[in-house]
């Protein structure tokens, strides 16, 4: 499959500055799973980032889109941390796939 990013909630200030409405805070999830035969295997990574106070550009919190948010939150975390969430997810399905733990009882 592919890594998928969602927005679980937005915190917001309902007063800021001339502003009504603005987001502070992008909790955010990334998924993703992998069907194999009979078995699926999936991974996931959950957070959250503040975000900058808004600037020039703002946009009201009734208009904002999930790709907005998602992509407030991406550029909040920096390639490095979004490459490193992505990259946990793909080492969790890995780990499932080709597990180098046990655990249980011989008996």
């Amino acid at each position: 499959m592919a890594i998928t990013w969602e927005v679980s909630q937005l915190d917001r200030q309902l007063k800021y500055g001339d502003k009504d409405d603005v987001v502070t805070t992008v909790h955010w999830q990334v998924t993703d799973s992998e069907v194999d035969g009979k078995n699926t295997y999936s991974g996931s990574a959950y957070g959250s980032v503040g975000l900058a106070a808004p600037g020039d550009s703002f946009t009201p919190y009734a208009d904002i889109t999930e790709e907005q948010a998602i992509g407030w939150a991406k550029a909040a975390l920096g390639d490095d941390q979004v490459a490193d969430a992505e990259k946990s997810v793909e080492n969790q399905i890995d780990q499932q796939k080709n597990p180098t733990t046990g655990e249980g009882v011989p008996w």
